[in-house]
C-alpha cells in the first residue's frame, strides 16, 4: 500500500512540476504515472552503478556531481517516453531537484508511520 502511495505522490509531483517549469511536459496523469514508475526503476537499477562509476568525480566536486547524474537520468527518461518530455539539461537539473525535494517532503508528511504518533 505504501509503495502505491509513493508512486501516486511521485506522479502528482511530476504533474505539478510540469505546470511550473517551462520545458517539462507531461501529457496527462497516466503519463505521469508511467514516468514516475520508470524514474523509480532507473533510480533503483542504474543510478547506483553510475554513482559508483563516477565516484572520483563526485569526490572531487564534494558530491555535487550527484546532481548531474540525477539530471541526466531525468533527461534520459524524458527522451525515452513519449508522454513525458524534458527540453534540455538545465531544465532536467531544475526538474530533478524539484522532483526530489517535493516528492520526499510530501511522502514524509503524508506517509508518516501512525504507530510513532
Amino acid at each position: 500500500m505504501r509503495l502505491l502511495a509513493v508512486w501516486i505522490i511521485n506522479a502528482l509531483t511530476l504533474f505539478a512540476i510540469s505546470a511550473v517549469v517551462d520545458g517539462i511536459e507531461v501529457r496527462g496523469f497516466g503519463s505521469a504515472m508511467i514516468a514516475a514508475a520508470v524514474l523509480a526503476i532507473i533510480n533503483t537499477l542504474i543510478r547506483p552503478i553510475l554513482v559508483l562509476l563516477t565516484l572520483p568525480v563526485t569526490l572531487l566536486t564534494l558530491g555535487l556531481f550527484i546532481f548531474v547524474i540525477n539530471a541526466l537520468l531525468f533527461l534520459f527518461v524524458g527522451n525515452l517516453l513519449s508522454g513525458f518530455t524534458v527540453s534540455g539539461f538545465w531544465t532536467a537539473l531544475l526538474g530533478s531537484l524539484l522532483y526530489s525535494v517535493i516528492s520526499t517532503l510530501l511522502a514524509g508528511l503524508l506517509l508518516r508511520d501512525r504507530e510513532a504518533a
